[in-house]
């Protein structure tokens, strides 16, 4: 039977001090729920008497039944005080969360200079702080706050501070790097140490400002720490603290410890993208495991690989951990590219046919010109259903017109399209913030009589990257567009030394992608699809 590791998930108090990123309450209860589900054992919430959100948080929490530990932080009483008088220590009690955490001082030198009091204070402090939590009904865990350079300056203090936690009645007793410094080989012997001496759960927190959290982590679990406190994606303070979703799944899938269940554990890609979105902070798209391109494959020669046995340069599989497997397609790309490309689009490929080198060499002459199919999966399935017969033209562009007005200093914008479908002529005006938002507009109303789910398309990113900074504001653009119908998101592209132009091709592009999966829409009729060239004959 595997060894059971405790996991302990601090994103939304250690988390959420990480630069740019802001929680709302309601933010924090929808990613309680989520933690919940993957199955952390330990869920901090925040300080519940530091500021009104968490204290609202903390209240609005104790309604739902989560599994997990709801736990409260603090630190150790003021010096030369009481529990008793401590007002933080007060509200931690008060909080309603099953456990607290406390983080105490266990460098001589933070004594010292942070606090300015004595070595024998301050372990005073640890141990009746630590007691007077759970004298109140509540867990009491201790994070040993710089103990590795404590440690490493005075062994015999820091050692004295975990056997206080000890005493008090500790449930865990937490290392932590907290500056970021120490390095794989030390936490190892270190914490080697710290498991023969201090005979007590032992746990491990760890910070990147070396890129070694992760790694610093698993070197603490191999030396016999079994709990480890970490943040999804890795949020937190300076560089970010140990990333539970690189670690859950090293642990459990490559050194045979048990974290959570192996369907939490297919969840966590999900969870990891769901927390993104609730911070508003993008993903690193080459984040191990659950990055979008964590088992993404460009290379012709990776791509014939892994189409005869995806082992071949995948290190697990990429469900374990709820994640798929993407093949790009580039300049790079092989005849592999296209064929899995298209076979998982259900399109019929011959591997031998011209058709399939001349895909491959409109490609690569694209993007010579600029485009770029790595980022625009919509488009590049567009181009792969005109090449192989997948897809008609469900409307056709006849013209477009912008007028861009100053008018005593208020700009405006105004568009005019003319399209066909399904041998109508369509002529339609729309006004917009700009121009291409005027486009938009424009062509959506064109279309919306004919697909009325085109109302639950919106635009929900738009980037420019000037191509030729040499020819200044005559250089080509490529602008990718991201679009969402609230079920899936798709990118576009579009290339021109117009920027109009370009956004244009990337919004036409947009609205075609989602009109071929609209066949699904039950709100759309079979006879409607029929009319305007949507059901494959």
């Amino acid at each position: 039977m595997s060894t059971p590791i405790c996991i302990f998930d601090t994103t939304l108090r250690d988390g959420t001090q990480g630069e740019g990123i802001s929680l709302t309450a309601e933010d924090k209860v929808k990613i309680a729920l989520k933690l919940d589900a993957l199955g952390v054992h330990y869920i901090e919430g925040g300080n519940p008497g530091s500021n009104s959100k968490d204290i609202e948080f903390f209240r609005r929490v104790r309604e739902l039944k989560l599994q997990a530990k709801l736990t409260a932080f603090g630190s150790t009483r003021r010096k030369n005080s009481s529990c008793e008088q401590d007002i933080n220590l007060k509200h931690l009690t008060e909080s309603g969360a099953r456990a607290a955490t406390l983080v105490g001082k266990t460098w001589d030198f933070h004594v010292h200079t942070a606090l300015q009091t004595t070595l024998e204070e301050n372990l005073a402090m640890i141990h009746e702080s630590l007691a007077f939590v759970k004298n109140s009904g509540m867990e009491a865990l201790f994070d040993a706050e710089h103990f590795f350079d404590g440690y490493k300056a005075n062994p015999e203090y820091a050692l004295a501070a975990l056997s206080k936690a000890k005493e008090a009645g500790a449930a865990w007793i937490v290392l932590c790097d907290t500056n970021g410094g120490t390095l794989p080989g030390e936490i190892n012997e270190i914490v080697s140490r710290v498991v023969k001496e201090i005979d007590a759960p032992i746990g491990i927190h760890t910070h990147n400002d070396c890129e070694l959290a992760v790694a610093n982590t698993l070197a603490a679990i191999t030396a016999g720490a079994r709990h480890i406190q970490g943040t999804i994606n890795g949020y937190g303070e300076r560089c970010g603290n140990a990333n539970l979703c690189s670690i859950i799944p090293t642990l459990q899938l490559k050194m045979g410890y048990s974290c959570v269940t192996g369907e939490q554990l297919g969840t966590l890609t999900g969870v990891a993208r769901y927390i993104s979105e609730i911070a508003n902070v993008n993903m690193p798209v080459n984040q191990p495991y659950v990055g979008n391109a964590a088992f993404a494959h460009k290379g012709g020669i990776h791509v014939s690989a892994i189409m005869k046995d995806s082992k071949t340069y995948e290190h697990i599989e990429p469900s374990l951990v709820g994640n798929k497997q993407r093949v790009l397609v580039s300049e790079l790309a092989g005849q592999s590219n296209i064929l899995s490309k298209a076979q998982e689009m259900g399109l019929e490929v011959n591997a031998e046919g011209m058709k399939s080198r001349e895909v491959i060499d409109r490609i690569k002459d694209l993007e010579h010109q600029g485009y770029q199919f790595e980022g625009a999966d919509a488009s590049l399935e567009l181009l792969l259903r005109d090449a192989y017969g997948g897809s008609e033209q469900v409307f056709t562009i006849n013209s477009f017109k912008i007028t861009v007005e100053n008018n005593e200093g208020r700009v405006s914008s105004e568009a005019i399209v003319k399209v066909t479908v399904a041998g109508e002529q369509v002529y339609t005006v729309a006004n917009g913030n700009g121009p291409v938002n005027a486009l938009d507009n424009a062509l959506r109303k064109a279309l919306v009589q004919f697909f009325p789910g085109i109302r639950d398309i919106h635009l929900t990113d738009y980037k420019v990257r000037v191509l030729d900074e040499k020819d200044a504001t005559a250089a080509k653009v490529r602008v990718l567009i991201e679009s969402t119908n609230f079920k899936d998101t798709w990118s576009t592209v579009g290339v021109s030394s117009n920027v109009i132009e370009a956004s244009w091709e990337a919004l036409v592009d947009s609205i075609r992608y989602a009109l071929i999966g609209m066949d699904k829409d039950e709100d759309i009729s079979p006879e409607l699809l029929q009319t305007n060239g949507l059901v494959n004959h």
